[in-house]
């Protein structure tokens, strides 16, 4: 008996889609056992990755987005392709912020930004198991990325694209005003990253984990929490690590 769940967005698309493949898995036996076929965008799928994080499953992601690409492209192979799909397992960042009244906790698969609140920019220090990268950082903000996150928003602020197999995080500056060269720094999944604001009182940030967003951030403890594992199912010829390779393609030649 197939053990397979559909979680859909509300969008038109996305729900015609469903339709579609409920169609098609009426017909049709999957050979993999307990799949949640994702249908929807990237934000989409990072949202349900998080509500069901406790579930043993492996997540299948079916594009009605933009660009997709944590996903894959809908398919009239739709059985054929999820029985031959290839496993990549991710592990999410997480993110632990101090506040003046309070703790925080949240994970993210791809990034946690640290970014200005007012018109000023932030003034940052950032150690890398308790050794200091840099005493001050003046800077729209600075953003941690996981190898999966690493072609997202990272890519956007020029920092490196890792490889999933890497086990690396990057730490890249935001419009970086001081030191103006900074380029960031890769460091170990093994690393706790540390991030202090300087001065709270006047210059607050934000830290958010891909869309949860904790304001007026006094510290940040950063690290790869390894006890969670998502387990996310691509078609054979368009897998994560090639879909990070052609990204990597794309940035040298432009």
């Amino acid at each position: 008996m197939n053990k397979f769940q559909i979680i859909s967005d509300t969008n038109y698309k996305s729900l015609k889609i469903k339709k579609k493949i409920i169609k098609i898995l009426s017909k049709e036996k999957i050979k993999k056992s307990n799949v949640v076929i994702v249908i929807g965008g990237d934000g989409f799928m990072l949202q349900t990755l998080k509500k069901n994080k406790k579930l043993k499953k492996s997540f299948y992601g079916v594009n009605s987005g933009n660009y997709g690409f944590l996903m894959n492209k809908f398919s009239n192979k739709l059985t054929k392709n999820l029985n031959k799909a290839k496993l990549v397992n991710i592990f999410p960042l997480e993110m632990k912020v101090n506040t003046k009244n309070n703790t925080r906790r949240s994970i993210a698969i791809n990034e946690v930004s640290i970014l200005r609140q007012s018109r000023q920019a932030a003034n940052l220090s950032i150690k890398h198991n308790s050794k200091n990268i840099i005493k001050r950082l003046v800077a729209d903000g600075v953003l941690i990325s996981t190898p999966a996150g690493s072609t997202a928003y990272n890519l956007s602020v020029h920092g490196p694209i890792l490889s999933l197999n890497s086990k690396k995080i990057s730490i890249a500056p935001i419009s970086a005003f001081r030191p103006r060269r900074w380029a960031g720094k890769i460091v170990s999944d093994k690393s706790e990253v540390v991030i202090t604001n300087l001065n709270y009182k006047k210059r607050p940030v934000s830290a958010v984990a891909d869309n949860v967003e904790v304001r007026n951030a006094k510290k940040i403890i950063i690290k790869v929490l390894k006890k969670i594992k998502f387990s996310l199912l691509y078609d054979k010829n368009s897998s994560l690590q090639k879909k990070i390779k052609l990204e990597q393609l794309r940035k040298e030649i432009n």
